[in-house]
């Protein structure tokens, strides 16, 4: 029996928590496709996560949803910052429980990442690197300090008043997600966005209450947290999306993740998905599974929870050695999928599942059988 194509339950406060079918998780990708600019997702997103769910993901991630129009990284992301996006996304909620995968969405705020061009390969402005100018339809960005540490335009530092306020924008994006159907939230605290900045003191400078300490620099992190947890409901599991490790003396390394991530867990967050770096220039080591570790250390710290790897995990095999050698729990795949929406389905027939048992789509059983 292959380990990747057992169930798995995800914890949450009350009641029995969320079954997946299998332990694939459909990694949160940006599509830059909300052309509208509006934030409200559309036929490609019914699309693209439409297809992962019938290719047999038992959990499928919605790509990064900001949780105000400030928080975008580009102007083509997508949002749920107020009901209509929350609307248009629920049809697509339902179309992935058609085929039977849990949904899940990211919420995000990108802080002094926003307001970048869309990473689109066109021969435009919009397939630039960088920050929007005002006549490209720019704003204004915010994050803990004043910093050129991306190489984006600085961002204002908060005030207070700006941190209780995003605080309460986290919390209502929650309500909004639980109204679409969703049935996990993933916060978003990886890859140099608003919640990594606090944490990093690459990018958090500050020496109030929110910066300089340890506890200080996670106080944001667990403030959002928790306010999360309380809007979400208690049977819903919550997950967060963690970059385990700034690969630089001085930055945010994988003992401070592990040890927040126990903290986490006791404010409420029972799933953990390890990825790596995003403040400014600094970059790790790379190749097959190179962030495996970083989810061994957390799944070390912590457990009870769920722990899924991401990076550069391709091959069915590879994905399989990472859970029957306990490294982690799951895997989280993203360019893979991108190349084929059927990578579980493919996936499982190469790891010998039982015919009956591979997650496909019923009206491409002739592809299986």
């Amino acid at each position: 029996m292959s380990k990747l194509f057992t169930p798995v339950r995800l914890a949450a406060p009350e009641g029995p928590g969320l079954t997946l079918r299998n332990r694939t998780v459909l990694a949160p990708m940006c599509q830059y496709s909300v052309t509208n600019l509006d934030g409200v997702p559309h036929a490609w997103h019914l699309a693209h996560l439409g297809a992962r769910a019938a290719g047999g993901f038992g959990l499928v991630f919605t790509e990064a949803a900001a949780v105000t129009a400030q928080g975008r990284i580009s102007d083509r992301d997508a949002g749920i910052w107020n009901d209509a996006q929350a609307q248009a996304w629920a049809p697509i909620v339902e179309f992935i429980h058609s085929q039977g995968a849990a949904a899940g969405i990211q919420l995000a705020h990108a802080g002094a990442k926003a307001s970048t061009h869309a990473w689109l390969p066109e021969p435009t402005a919009a397939g630039q690197v960088g920050s929007l100018g005002g006549p490209d339809g720019g704003w204004e960005t915010i994050g803990p300090s004043e910093t050129e540490v991306f190489g984006l335009d600085s961002p204002l530092a908060m005030t207070d008043g700006q941190i209780a306020a995003s605080i309460a924008d986290w919390a209502d994006a929650a309500r909004r997600a639980d109204a679409a159907g969703f049935d996990v939230i993933q916060i978003h605290a990886a890859h140099g966005y608003l919640i990594h900045q606090f944490l990093s003191p690459l990018a958090n400078d500050r020496t109030d209450g929110y910066g300089g300490s340890y506890e200080n620099r996670t106080r944001y992190a667990r403030e959002v947290i928790t306010a999360v947890r309380a809007a979400w409901p208690a049977h819903k599991p919550l997950a967060i999306r963690l970059s385990g490790d700034d690969w630089v003396e001085g930055g945010w390394r994988i003992a401070d993740t592990a040890r927040f991530a126990a903290e986490a867990f006791a404010l409420g967050v029972t799933a953990f998905d390890l990825s790596s770096a995003g403040i400014g220039k600094y970059h790790g080591p790379s190749g097959p599974g190179f962030q495996v570790p970083l989810a061994t250390a957390v799944k070390q710290a912590v457990p009870q929870a769920f722990v899924s790897a991401v990076g550069m995990v391709n091959d069915p095999s590879q994905a399989e050695q990472v859970l029957v050698t306990g490294a982690a729990d799951g895997v989280s795949i993203g360019r893979a999928a991108l190349k084929n929406p059927n990578w579980p389905a493919v996936a499982a027939a190469e790891l010998g599942v039982p015919r009956e048992q591979v997650p496909f789509a019923a009206q491409y059983w002739r592809a299986h059988w």
